[in-house]
């Protein structure tokens, strides 16, 4: 979860009934379900792993970061 969705969701909270939020998931869950219905497997393949490989190079750059960090104390 981002962070904005995060505060946005902290912000809600108490707010919004739960079975209100209930319903909001499973609407999403559903928009997802028929979202995968207009592309062949092999793009949401091919997405799904170009998706990993964007989360591979920011942990990588996050990694050499922390590193450098370390290296300054």
């Amino acid at each position: 979860m981002t962070e904005k969705a995060a505060n946005t969701r902290k912000s809600f909270e108490g707010k919004i009934p739960d079975e209100t939020r209930e319903h909001f998931h499973a609407a999403r869950e559903e928009f997802h379900k028929s979202i995968e219905g207009f592309f062949p497997a092999e793009f949401r393949e091919h997405h799904r792993n170009a998706r990993k490989e964007m989360m591979l190079a920011w942990r990588s750059m996050i990694d050499a970061s922390l590193e450098k960090m370390d290296k300054e104390k």
